[in-house]
């Protein structure tokens, strides 16, 4: 079967510009944009949901949500789009390990193309002052959790970012520029 989506994963340690950048893709070129993150989020707080105990324990540890719970929000969203005729993708922070991989190629598999992924490479000293600076009032833009982050990245998303790169799946992009300069090299990959 041909695939109903396209998906184009946007990677990068937290603060490297994910979601500035998307947005800017999304008000030029239309695509939708899921964020792992907000989707968990969202799910966390919706009152009622059986895995909203769980996410939250996850979240506030700096650790990597169970990757069914977090695919399966993913793909009921695509879903929801490709019915409304939106088939072009932009998942930021996802996938973060390789059981995400794992996970995605189980569930979503066939169901969307990935022909490249965008990364985000940037310094923890910039990246860290990014988060310290943004007024998001997420519970985990603090010095302590900002930390365990930027190692569960470097442990568990590296590798990822990796595989993509050896397979020349990956558009790696520096940001430790302004976010004009930046959208100047990422736009060119949807042109």
């Amino acid at each position: 079967a041909q695939p109903e989506a396209q998906v184009v994963f946007v990677l990068g340690g937290p603060g490297s510009g994910k979601g500035t950048q998307s947005a800017k893709l999304v008000e030029e070129f239309g695509v939708v944009h899921l964020s792992a993150g907000d989707l968990l989020r969202r799910e966390r707080n919706t009152p009622g949901s059986e895995h909203g105990e769980l996410i939250s324990k996850y979240i506030k540890e700096g650790k990597i949500v169970p990757v069914e719970i977090t695919v399966a929000l993913l793909l009921t969203e695509m879903k929801k789009c490709v019915s409304e005729k939106k088939t072009s993708f932009l998942v930021d922070g996802f996938p973060r390990n390789e059981d995400n991989v794992r996970g995605w190629k189980e569930v979503v598999g066939s169901y969307a193309k990935v022909p490249f992924i965008l990364f985000f490479s940037c310094s923890e000293e910039v990246m860290e002052k990014r988060l310290l600076s943004r007024k998001q009032g997420r519970t985990d833009d603090n010095v302590e959790s900002i930390r365990k982050r930027f190692k569960t990245y470097q442990e568990s998303s590296m590798p990822v970012i990796k595989e993509f790169e050896k397979n020349g799946l990956c558009r790696e992009i520096s940001c430790d520029r302004s976010v004009d300069e930046i959208y100047a090299e990422v736009r060119k990959y949807f042109l």
